[in-house]
C-alpha cells in the first residue's frame, strides 16, 4: 500500500533519491538547460515536499513550489527505478494537485526537458491534463524544454 506524505528532507533514503534525480538530470540534459532543486532549494518555505513509501521502502518525490497565491510549479518529480510503471507518479502528481487546491492555488504548471529521457514524465503530466503552454516565472524560451500547465 502505498503510503504520501509530507518527505523528510533530513532522511537519508529521501536524500539518496533526490541525488540520484538531480545528477541524472544534469547528465541528460544540456549545460544551461537543467532547472532541477537540489535539496536545500527544496527546504524552502514556499514548497510543499511529499514522498511516497511501501512500508519502509521510499518509492517517488515530488513538490510543488508556490510562486504566489494562485500559481504553483511542480517540481523534482522522480519514481525510484524499482517503482517505476506502478502508478507512483500519478499518485505523487494527485496528492500535490490536492495540496495545491487546498491553499487555493488555481493553476500549476512545470518544466521538463523535451528529448526521449523525458518522454513519460511529459505523458505523465499531459495524461493529467496538463497541456503545453509559454515559459513561466524566470524561465525563458528554452529548445531543452517542455513547458506545461494546467488549471486545477
Amino acid at each position: 500500500m502505498l503510503d504520501i506524505r509530507f518527505g523528510d528532507l533530513n532522511d537519508d533514503r529521501v536524500i539518496t533519491l533526490l541525488r540520484v534525480h538531480f545528477n541524472k538530470c544534469h547528465e541528460v540534459t544540456p549545460v544551461g538547460s537543467a532547472h532541477v532543486f537540489d535539496v536545500s532549494r527544496l527546504r524552502s518555505p514556499n514548497i510543499d515536499f511529499l514522498a511516497a513509501w511501501n512500508a519502509e521502502q521510499l518509492m517517488g518525490v515530488g513538490a510543488v513550489q508556490y510562486l504566489d497565491a494562485e500559481h504553483g510549479e511542480i517540481k523534482s518529480m522522480h519514481t525510484a527505478q524499482a517503482a517505476r510503471r506502478q502508478g507512483v507518479g500519478a499518485a505523487i502528481l494527485t496528492q500535490l494537485i490536492a495540496k495545491a487546491r487546498a491553499k487555493g492555488v488555481s493553476r500549476l504548471s512545470l518544466e521538463t526537458g523535451s528529448f526521449e529521457f523525458f518522454k513519460p514524465a511529459v505523458a505523465l503530466y499531459r495524461a493529467h491534463g496538463f497541456s503545453p503552454c509559454e515559459p513561466f516565472g524566470s524561465y525563458r524560451p528554452d529548445p531543452n524544454s517542455v513547458f506545461l500547465t494546467r488549471r486545477i
